[in-house]
């Protein structure tokens, strides 16, 4: 699968679970490991569990296996890795707390507010 494809997949199984805020940033110029980083906000703990399962059955089930799942059951902070999109579910409070949004927008194109690869998904 693609990016495009993989923030689709992402996206479609963050809001079918009423993720919360549901941002994606182009990363493909800032770095190598990644294409895109996708950030959503979930409730609680237990809804950032459910979410970020939510992401990982959604890419398995489409024979994309995540390459990682970090975060444990009880975690405000879930990473699933899938290759060229990385998916970060979190609490409200650890989303404000590390501002990855603003720590992924400095650079040369910070004044972009959606860059053209990503586009409307």
């Amino acid at each position: 699968m693609n990016s495009k494809e993989l923030i689709a997949l992402a996206t479609e199984a963050l809001e079918a679970l009423k993720g919360v805020d549901i941002t994606t940033i182009d990363i493909a110029e800032k770095s190598s490991i990644a294409d895109a980083m996708m950030v959503a906000t979930g409730t609680s703990k237990r809804h950032v569990r459910s979410l970020a399962e939510s992401v990982r059955q959604s890419a398995k089930k489409a024979d994309h296996a995540p390459l990682g799942f970090e975060g444990g059951e009880s975690s405000d902070w879930i990473l699933v890795d899938l290759g060229d999109v990385i998916v970060h579910v979190m609490t409200e409070e650890k989303r404000e707390f590390y501002a990855l949004e603003k720590l992924w927008s400095v650079g040369p194109d910070s004044d972009e507010k959606q860059p053209s690869m990503l586009g409307a998904v």
